[in-house]
């Protein structure tokens, strides 16, 4: 199942490499209206670069900017639409850190070669996996560019209406062997794995899947997960988002016991503090 797959030490980065400490930090910046956390917060560039250099100083590593929203039932924009939502924001971003490691959140070739051209993004973030656009595999092959390949059933239109597996863990682990495959045959190995929580999965595939996330493990790719206050989370202990940063810490403790590399969230400073006392205890 495994084929021919690299674990990468070194994250490329188009005109520089950054060599990151691991467990790494993702912190999200959505400039969208409808983000299920915090829509419309960061749609001002000025709130958005505030935001940024919050968690910056508070130990972020890598920046995940995205201008669409994928919550559940969420309506899929046009390209220019997203890259309306992206331009200033990354406009800005670059000129005020011209080193920042950008991952850019996108499904779209199209949007992903904008991006790299125009502001050197150095990561994308692709929800599908690569199932939304036939181009995307090339595009980050050609370009060398580290690729965040995540698992989702369905659309975000759709995904939570029926999710249904045999065995979740081994069904996305199929189809991680058969994405890192096509790379491989493009000789493209700096991918990350994302099994998508919350993403076509009930409230049981997603701790099933916290379980087993030593699972994919096998592929010897670094894993990332997005627990950051997501429904699994408020939906098991009551309230709303809002009340989950708790709940969120808890669980990224879990999965960087289980062995993951890279947490994205909405709370850099938590999870930075989580990350340190998993270092710690690690040491013995």
């Amino acid at each position: 199942m495994t084929g021919n797959f690299k674990k990468p030490q070194v994250i490329g980065l188009n005109r520089f490499r950054c060599t990151l400490n691991w467990p790494a930090i993702m912190g999200i910046l959505n400039v969208t209206p409808d983000s299920f956390y915090d829509g419309g917060r960061y749609n001002d560039t000025g709130f958005a670069l505030k935001k940024v250099r919050q968690m910056v100083d508070e130990g972020a590593d890598i920046i995940d900017v995205g201008a669409m929203s994928s919550r559940p039932g969420a309506k899929e924009i046009d390209q220019n639409t997203e890259i309306e939502r992206l331009k200033p924001v990354l406009d800005r971003i670059r000129i005020d850190f011209p080193d920042l490691y950008i991952s850019l959140d996108t499904y779209r070739a199209s949007v992903a070669l904008w991006a790299i051209e125009h502001f050197n993004i150095n990561m994308i973030n692709d929800i599908s996996g690569g199932l939304f656009d036939p181009d995307m595999f090339d595009l980050v092959a050609g370009k060398g560019i580290p690729y965040v390949m995540m698992h989702m059933q369905g659309t975000p239109g759709n995904m939570q209406r029926n999710p249904h597996y045999q065995d979740v863990t081994n069904e996305i682990a199929s189809f991680f062997a058969h994405q890192l495959n096509i790379l491989a045959d493009k000789s493209f190995y700096e991918v990350i794995l994302d099994p998508g929580f919350g993403f076509g999965k009930t409230l049981d595939h997603n701790y099933e899947l916290l379980a087993r996330l030593d699972e994919f493990k096998i592929f010897n790719n670094r894993l990332l997960v997005g627990l950051s206050r997501k429904s699994m989370i408020f939906k098991l202990i009551g309230g709303a988002p809002e009340q989950a940063l708790n709940g969120t810490t808890a669980l990224h403790m879990l999965a960087l016991q289980k062995g993951a590399d890279l947490l994205r969230v909405h709370d850099v400073k938590a999870a930075k503090e989580c990350i340190n006392f998993y270092k710690e205890v690690s040491k013995y």
